[in-house]
Parts: structure tokens; sequence; C-alpha cells
């Protein structure tokens, strides 16, 4: 029998925080368990992360959020992947697409076919197959209907988003939804002797509050799982060096683009995302290559517009806890981990951890076996994003910094040398278990940072060379009348979800 839990603590806001406290919120609104989230304006959020990858739409979703209105009120527009400038080498650009490329023909992945023709002489580039890189390009975007017919219904996308307003937005919505909101600062963490639980917190004006099940989402302080429980960190900086960033925003002078920059720099990466109040702007980079002024002064001289506010500085170490749930406290956000932006990928593992929450969520008993499977389910989400972001580093030919040096020349994970191996061997690339990124993207990042395709899958050679001509030009020609036909990024955002002023 269930021995249900009957008070949830949340210990943070932010992102981390909200998301949680709205999640649980829907999940648990017709139970008798009670949601409490304490956060203090004291206390700041990185609140930088602003671009996201598509699964986020579906935490919306499945919070019966409505899209138009969750746009305006955080300022958003939309995303269709990343152009990555100055990765492979200085001079040099590509496009990730979400979604995918072209189409399978005879149950083989088009990639396959892409590369029998380049060694045929066609030297056609994968963006010319991607409905999200040519409409990132052409600066369109239309949300997939089915009466816009197949074409135009594989668009896949995302948004950038103000995080802070984000955070307030899903404020609202969790306090309608019954979580109480209490401000202030704890102090202390008290623990049963015997058991070592986490049984409540003191704030700094001397109320506790007691709890069955803590999430900490305190940031990489990590006040629950890390200064009271001590779960260790597994530190992946020898991978990734990036420990640093500042961030600024400036005034817009354009019309939002549809995608994430992401320019590589002397020791590191800087992004730009495009909102519709402002261009959000960071540099992220390795105290070991730059110090923290020289990466302030290269940010503003490299900014499109004015700058809005003071930069501000932040710093982090790449890894995880070596277990996000301990006892009877889960770690959600970046008290339990955390990987550098590169691909976005932040507020999609605090939805990863919180979904896996709400499959494990526990009873008063909190069982070893429901732990130990959160455990190892997390720390897969982060070892397969964590190679996907090596491969961004590792494979480049750029020499003309000590940091491209390093991480040129690094050695890397095992699995990663595997997969690396199977992409260089005919182009093999699968997708393993839950892995967040696909075929698509591997293939993108790999080819665009000058990896080669040492050959394709025989069995691509089942098709005439004619056959294989005319279905790809026909895929260019459907891709590029598809573009054609959406608005403007900037119409349809005036149309449905222009920002309140």
């Amino acid at each position: 029998m269930n021995r249900p839990i009957k008070n949830v603590v949340i210990v943070g806001g932010g992102s981390a925080g909200w998301m949680t406290a709205a999640a649980l919120g829907k999940y648990l609104e017709k139970t008798s368990t009670t949601i409490t989230l304490i956060e203090s304006q004291d206390i700041g959020t990185v609140g930088v992360g602003e671009a996201t990858i598509p699964n986020i739409a579906k935490f919306n979703q499945a919070l019966g959020i409505d899209e138009d209105t969750f746009i305006k009120e955080t300022s958003g527009t939309f995303k269709l992947g990343i152009q990555f400038v100055d990765w492979k080498e200085q001079g040099s650009q590509y496009f990730h697409p979400f979604g995918t490329y072209g189409f399978d023909l005879e149950g083989l992945s088009f990639h396959q076919f892409w590369q029998r023709q380049r060694e045929t002489g066609d030297c056609t580039p994968l963006d010319d197959y991607s409905l999200n890189a040519r409409a990132s390009y052409a600066s369109k975007f239309i949300r997939p209907k089915p009466e816009h017919g197949p074409i135009i219904n594989r668009l896949s996308y995302a948004y950038h988003f103000d995080a802070a307003r984000y955070a307030l937005y899903l404020r609202a919505f969790s306090e309608k939804k019954g979580v109480t909101r209490i401000e202030g600062t704890i102090k202390q963490v008290e623990c049963d002797s015997n058991s070592g639980f986490i049984q409540s917190v003191v704030l700094d004006n001397g109320r506790s509050i007691s709890g069955d099940l803590f999430i900490d989402c305190s940031g990489f302080k990590g006040l629950l799982i890390n200064e009271t429980l001590g779960v260790r960190f597994h530190d992946w900086s020898h991978w990734l060096p990036c420990n640093s960033a500042v961030a600024v925003g400036c005034e817009r002078v354009e019309p939002p683009k549809p995608y994430t920059i992401s320019t590589a720099r002397e020791a590191g990466w800087q992004w730009r995302i495009p909102l519709q109040h402002r261009t959000g702007n960071g540099y992220v980079y390795s105290n070991e290559f730059l110090d923290r002024e020289h990466a302030e002064t290269q940010l503003l001289s490299r900014l499109d517009g004015t700058p809005i506010n003071a930069p501000r500085h932040l710093g982090f170490k790449t890894g995880h806890r070596q277990s996000f749930w301990e006892k009877n406290c889960v770690a959600i956000g970046l008290s339990g981990g955390f990987l550098e932006p590169l691909e976005s990928t932040s507020l999609h593992l605090i939805q990863s951890g919180i979904s896996k929450l709400i499959a494990l969520f526990p009873d008063i008993t909190m069982s070893k076996v429901e732990r130990d499977e959160y455990n190892r389910l997390l720390i897969d989400d982060f070892q397969y994003i964590r190679d996907f972001i090596i491969l961004h580093y590792k494979q480049t030919v750029r020499n003309d910094s000590p940091f491209w040096d390093y991480v040129r020349n690094m050695s890397i994970p095992e699995s990663l040398e595997r997969k690396l191996a199977l992409l260089q061997s005919k182009g093999r690339c699968f997708k393993y278990d839950a892995e967040l990124f696909d075929v698509t993207s591997w293939i993108a990042v790999f080819v665009g940072q000058g990896g080669e395709l040492n050959g394709y899958n025989p069995m691509a050679d089942g098709l005439t060379e004619g056959n294989v001509t005319r279905s790809l030009a026909n895929m260019r020609s459907a891709l590029e009348k598809a573009t054609g036909a959406m608005p403007s990024h900037q119409a349809f955002i005036d149309r449905y979800c222009k920002e309140k002023t």
C-alpha cells in the first residue's frame, strides 16, 4: 500500500524551481500533496539561458500553456537551429538544423545518398536539403499545421525567450495550481540523525519548513545535495574546459532571426540570441586561456547594438553530481550538474529531471530501486549530451590559439571515439536509448566541422544514379517552394504573438 508524500519542498526559484513547481503543481493538483517553493529575492539566478531545443514545446503543451501567450509574455522568438561560425576554421560556417535532412530512400538514411552523390562530384551542401536551414537564412517561419502539407509539417522548432520572464510566468501558473511561495533565505537544514533524510529547512526569520521530499533547485551552490548531503561532483573540465562566461544584452538592430548564432572565439565562443525586445549576447570561455577583463572587453567590442545593462560574469564547472537523487532529496538544474550552453540543453536537462521524477514519483519510503533508476537515466542523459558537445571542440582544424590547440589534441571519452569511428566509416550513425541528439544533429556537426564520411552504405547502390539524382533534385525543389510560401519570421510574430508593451 502506498504511503503518499504529504509535503514537497522546492528550494530555489529561477527556471529550475518554477519549471518543477509548475509541473508538480499540474500533476499533483488533485491530490492532498502540498508544494512549497522557497526563494529569496536577495539571491540572484543565472538567468542567461535564453535558447532552447524543441522538447521545451512538449513541456509547455503538457502544462496546457498556450504557445502564443507564452511567446508574448516572455518576449520570445522562434528558433529553427544554430548557425556555427568559425568553428571548423576561421572564415567557415555551417548550420545545425532542428528536423531532418531530405527524405530517406529505400529505408536508408538520406545522408547515405547525399554522400554517394558527393563521391560523383555533386557538391550540393547539406543545408539545401534542410527546410529549417533554408527558412532560417530566408528569415521565414510558420507554425506547422495539417493544412500546410507534408513538407512544412516537417518543420521542427524551439524558442528564444527571456529566462527571467519565463520564471515569472511559471510562478503565476504554479500559484494558480496551489503552489505556495515563501520568501526567505535558508540558514539551517535539519536532518534525521538515524536515516540522514532531510526533515526541514529553517529560514533567516526562524520559521521552519518541514517536508517529505525536497527538490534542490539552489543553483551551483547545491545547498541540499552538496552542502547538506555531501554528494560529490563528477568533473568533466578536462573535456569541456570552458568554465566562465560574461553576458550582456544589447539593443536590437534588425528584425530577429529565427536561429541562434554561435561564433568561435580565441578561448571559447560567443552567443547571439535574438529576442523581441533585445538581443542576448555572451562569451563562454576558459579562464585558463583568457582573463575576465579581456573577455568582457572582447564581448563588448563585438556587439551589434548598444549595451543595455552592465556585463554579468559567472563561473561554472562542467559535470554532474554522482547522484541526482540522494535519500529524500532530488537535485534539478544547476545543483545537479551543468553542461555549457553550446547546444542550448540547460532547460532540457531540467525538463528531463522533472519528467523522470514524475515517472518515478515516490511514496514516503523513497524506494532505492526508484532512486537508482532515476540516477542511471539522468547520468545517461548527461553523458550523451557531453559527447555531442565535445565533438564541436575536438573536430576542428583551428590552430590559431592555445585554447584550440588544447581541445583539438585532447583525449576524448571512449564512447565518443566509437561514435566518430562509425561516422568516419561510411557515415554509420545510430541514436542510442533515449539519446537526445539524433542522426541529423551528428551529421550536421561532424560534416560542418570538417569531418569526412569515408564511403557510404553499399545498400545505397540499390538505386540507379539517375534515380538518386532526380530524387535529390525533387527534394531541393520541394523545400525551396515550401520556404517561399512561408511568411517572414517578424510578420508571423507581429500577427500572432507580439510582446506586450
